[in-house]
């Protein structure tokens, strides 16, 4: 282990970084809403990841990671987690044009829940209480969301799309942080693992050319920039705040980016927050705090 990689003990160094990267992934999923009624799903997805490579390579380069830190014993691996973690990408936007920012958020709190399930099916670990509890309480959480669509009267079927679309999205991104963990436990480098997954959804969304890409206004292509550029800023953020906190240390910061989508919902948008999100929202962060309790009683 290189110096830049030992850990460095600094909590609140960590907590502030954590929430730098919430607000960052937050702004971006913003610039995502603001952009989707104009712009093809595909360039979207583009620009996001294209430009999030800029900061990632410098940051790498920065750690003597670039280029030789990419090398891989497991180029497969890196396949499947970059597929996995594209496939996430394109069905988090499309859930993001369809519902509330807020909405959108909370169901992403489903993923560690379901990580946990792939932990169990994919890599051997054991079902505990913990999983079971939080499976629970994250599908019990779904079924909140989305039980009015499925009762009496006309289904609003953009919302219903939007929240098949965001359960979808938990699904591979729970399948993706599954393959990490196993890249990570193999050797792999962090930097790497994120890098390929960023090339690879560049690639995957430069697959949709011929779709119907727009040229976008300065404006437009402004806003599709910054959307990469928070979101590569706030990966780097993540994953300096894990090198100085435990990840059970941070865990509860990490539904501070709730706040930041309410307020967006409310103050950009002038979406109302409505009750079924607050009935949802206790039983979905359950869900995710089971997850995070058992994650911090396995820490050394």
């Amino acid at each position: 282990m290189t110096p830049a990689e030992l850990p460095v003990e600094n909590p609140t160094r960590g907590i502030l970084l954590r929430l730098l990267s919430g607000l960052l992934f937050a702004g971006m999923v913003v610039m995502v809403k603001a952009l989707s009624e104009d712009i093809p799903l595909g360039e979207i997805v583009f620009f996001r990841s294209a430009f999030a490579l800029i900061p990632l390579v410098i940051f790498l380069r920065l750690r003597g990671e670039f280029p030789a830190g990419l090398r891989s014993k497991l180029p497969w691996g890196h396949v499947l987690r970059s597929g996995f973690g594209a496939a996430a990408m394109f069905t988090s936007f499309a859930s993001i044009a369809r519902l509330p920012v807020a909405e959108a958020t909370l169901i992403g709190y489903l993923s560690p829940v379901l990580t946990a399930i792939a932990g169990v099916v994919l890599l051997g670990e054991r079902a505990t209480p913990y999983r079971v509890g939080g499976i629970a309480l994250g599908l019990a959480g779904v079924a909140v969301l989305v039980g009015p669509e499925l009762g009496a009267g006309p289904m609003d079927r953009v919302r219903l799309a939007g929240l098949a679309l965001g359960v979808a999205t938990a699904v591979l991104t729970s399948l993706a942080l599954a393959m990490t963990r196993s890249l990570a436990r193999s050797g792999e480098s962090p930097g790497a693992i994120a890098f390929y997954f960023a090339l690879t959804s560049a690639l995957a969304g430069l697959l949709t050319l011929s779709s119907g890409w727009i040229m976008p206004s300065s404006e437009t292509l402004i806003l599709l920039v910054l959307a990469g550029l928070m979101g590569g800023f706030a990966h780097i953020a993540m994953t300096l705040a894990f090198r100085y906190a435990e990840a059970s240390r941070l865990a509860p910061f990490e539904y501070v980016s709730l706040v930041w989508a309410v307020l967006a919902d409310l103050l950009i948008f002038g979406l109302p927050v409505g009750p079924v999100f607050f009935l949802a929202l206790p039983l979905l962060l359950g869900g995710a705090a089971l997850a995070a309790l058992e994650r911090g009683r396995r820490q050394p």
